[in-house]
């Protein structure tokens, strides 16, 4: 696992739990980046999901077969590690030189992970003196178990490709989410199908959840509520949303008090940031997954947390042509992880 930068030419993989995206940029943060190559391919879930030998393989196949599509030649991958699967927090030590930072931090390991030190990967990256305290200096790390990052990585490199980089989701998110220039904090979100990613980013990352719970509820709440077929009632969400003036308000009625609980995780998520940098103004809240794309989203949340919402635009520093804008237009919102991972870094 990598937080860092410096890691040449690659792309960059997000697999999901029901597609593939692949996306290889060039240029840089400072002067703007290029969309070279994508790829999205629906997978299913049976094979996302199977951990066999034989699943493991058509996963594999699935990510050639995308990559050649897509005329990706270079063998370097970049690659998302779900939230669910990693424990990332910000720590805070005494302010010093860098080195003995990093020394401090690798000595008391086993303090600030849920697991056994044998068993995890660890990587930190030093953020700087607290914003509230210089005296203090604040540490984002990030760990996940040997033996997942360990099997991901000989999965990969099984079927010729070379990872290159482990990046938990949500900071992947937070850099591609994050509006250039801030002075403010945001909430970034990432409105998944099964769970969702927060990250408070205030010059980086400096709160990040996962809260259980996608589109995948939503769509279950709203089939249950109109008694229609989960196809139906997906097809209901993403257009209507929550429009009280189609199908009768029916879909804002059934997701109504699933969405309230939403919203005040959120509200708790930046109650808490506040408690910890009183100083710090809120300044908005970034929508982007499915929350990005349903109808009325921003609105519904903005109305409950009192906090500016938007629909975020992970391509906001990426060129794109108009013939890739175009086929992209029905998927562009969910590659917020990978174009964060193709952002990390390029030589060119």
């Amino acid at each position: 696992m990598s937080l860092g930068y410096g890691v040449g030419d690659f792309f960059a993989l997000d697999i999901g739990s029901d597609a593939l995206r692949m996306i290889e940029l060039s240029g840089n943060a400072q002067h703007g980046w290029v969309l070279q190559r994508f790829a999205y391919v629906p997978v299913s879930r049976q094979i996302l999901q199977d951990s066999s030998d034989a699943g493991k393989r058509r996963l594999g196949e699935t990510i050639v077969q995308a990559a050649e599509q897509a005329g990706i030649k270079t063998k370097n991958i970049a690659l998302g590690l779900p939230s669910s699967k990693t424990f990332t927090t910000i720590i805070e030590v005494a302010t010093q030189d860098k080195k003995s930072i990093e020394k401090i931090v690798k000595y008391h390991i086993d303090q600030y992970i849920p697991m056994p030190v044998e068993d995890a990967k660890v990587d930190f990256v030093v953020l700087g003196p607290s914003p509230n305290d210089p005296a203090i200096t604040e540490v984002l790390l990030s760990c996940t178990s040997i033996k997942y990052a360990e099997e991901r990585m000989e999965g990969v490199e099984s079927f010729g490709f070379n990872l290159i980089a482990q990046e938990p989701e949500p900071i992947a998110m937070s850099r591609s989410l994050t509006p250039p220039g801030l002075t403010d904090a945001r909430l970034i979100i990432d409105f998944g199908e099964d769970s969702t990613d927060l990250s408070m980013v205030y010059g980086a990352p400096r709160l990040v959840r996962m809260l259980p719970g996608g589109l995948s509820v939503l769509v279950r709440t709203v089939a249950n509520s109109l008694n229609v077929k989960e196809s139906q009632a997906r097809q209901f969400i993403l257009k209507f949303g929550l429009a009280q003036d189609k199908l009768d308000g029916q879909v804002f009625k059934a997701l109504d008090s699933t969405l309230e609980n939403f919203a005040s995780e959120l509200t708790k998520s930046v109650r808490f940031f506040q408690t910890k940098y009183p100083n710090v103004n809120v300044g908005g809240i970034v929508l982007s997954g499915f929350a990005g794309i349903i109808p009325f989203m921003a609105e519904y949340i903005e109305a409950k947390t009192g906090i500016q919402t938007i629909q975020g635009n992970p391509w906001q520093m990426v060129k794109v042509t108009p013939q890739q804008q175009q086929a992209l237009s029905q998927v562009a919102a969910e590659f917020a992880v990978a174009i964060g991972l193709a952002e990390r870094s390029n030589s060119r």
